[in-house]
């Protein structure tokens, strides 16, 4: 299979496995769909990472694949494109990518699709459609521009240029890199640490702040109110506040 998810300790892996670049085919498409929904639904899986391999992320769509599709067969394929990477978008649950070696393209929208990046001190980002006569098609003009703003997005899409990790992470590209040979592991504890946590009050703090840069501040700050005050239904917020008073902070186990 050219797309895995693996879970262990809380934290399902979702894999790519296409060599040598894992290009991303419709088939790797629509399998990342499946799986990001499957992770969505499981309850043993509390966080995810989304995994290229040690040498490389993914190095953008099968341009073989998309170069015999014409206007029509693509009016009908760029919607589940876009709602494939979306489905990652939504899981729930903390998501990081690990990022080494190419993250171009479909690759780079799928990255932007997590959390938390974590890359790898050889890695290149980045938006080349440009080079083909095309616009990113995966989210990558609207994910990049709320994430790094549209001046810096608009000179990556314009250019199709590749920024090397440091200036990803000086551009807000990426959030942390590490050594090559670390980047996975980095990725993994992040996850791991946040899928100890408590799980309801995770996820409202992600659909708080994902809904929220979708609309006004007045929207946004009902939402979290809403979510504030539900929470204080849950078990873990119980758990959370005895262990604090009896115990002091950061020292409620949540599973």
């Amino acid at each position: 299979m050219t797309v895995s998810l693996e879970v262990a300790e809380g934290v399902g892996t979702l894999r790519l496995d296409r060599p040598p670049m894992n290009a991303l085919d419709v088939a790797t498409q629509d399998r990342i769909r499946e799986l990001a929904e499957e992770a969505t639904r499981r309850e043993d899986v509390r966080a995810v990472v989304i995994y290229g391999g040690e040498k490389v992320f993914a190095a953008g769509a099968d341009i073989k694949e998309m170069q015999v599709m014409d206007h029509a067969a693509m009016v009908v394929r760029a919607r589940a494109l876009q709602d494939s990477f979306t489905a990652v978008a939504r899981i729930p649950k903390p998501v990081v990518a690990a990022v080494t070696g190419y993250a171009l393209g479909g690759g780079c929208e799928l990255a932007l699709c997590a959390d938390y990046r974590i890359a790898a001190d050889n890695a290149k980002l980045g938006q080349p459609e440009m080079l083909l006569g095309l616009i990113p098609g995966a989210g990558g003009t609207q994910r990049l521009s709320r994430l790094i703003g549209p001046s810096k997005a608009k000179d990556l899409i314009f250019t199709g240029r590749q920024v090397k990790a440091d200036e990803a992470l000086t551009i807000g590209l990426v959030d942390r890199v590490v050594p090559a040979a670390e980047v996975y592991e980095a990725a993994h504890a992040w996850a791991a640490r946040l899928a100890r946590g408590p799980a309801i009050a995770l996820r409202a703090a992600k659909e708080s702040v994902d809904a929220g840069l979708e609309t006004d501040l007045e929207t946004g700050l009902a939402i979290e109110r809403n979510w504030f005050a539900g929470l204080f239904a849950t078990e873990d917020r119980e758990r959370g506040m005895r262990s604090f008073v009896e115990e002091g902070p950061g020292k409620a186990k949540f599973l």
